[in-house]
């Protein structure tokens, strides 16, 4: 269980690449415990590839509980797909996405 960053702290994931290859690395599930702050951080967690997060902190301390565990809910979902899906490479430079052919000089 690899922390996002120092448990309670709601810092979210601050070293990606670092999960990322504990990740890659691993040979058991990779559960991301301590440091998740919001939606957005387990989310980033599942589309880096962690079997799934641990909360407490993140919905018990927030304003409405139950809405940000809902919300949590969303995003673990989201995110795994994202990673199922794969996504594209980042580039160092734009490039249309869309077909070129026809196009009027």
């Amino acid at each position: 269980m690899p922390g996002a960053s120092p448990i309670g702290s709601g810092q979210g994931i601050v070293n990606p690449g670092n999960l990322r290859f504990i990740i890659e690395e691993a040979k058991v599930p990779i559960i991301v415990d301590a440091g998740i702050g919001g939606p957005a951080d387990a989310a980033l967690a599942m589309e880096l590839g962690a079997d799934g997060v641990l909360l407490n902190t993140a919905v018990s301390g927030a304003q409405n509980p139950a809405l940000m565990a809902e919300a949590f809910k969303l995003a673990v979902q989201a995110g795994r797909k994202g990673f199922l899906a794969g996504r594209i490479p980042k580039k160092r430079y734009a490039s249309a996405s869309g077909p070129v052919e026809g196009m009027i000089e």
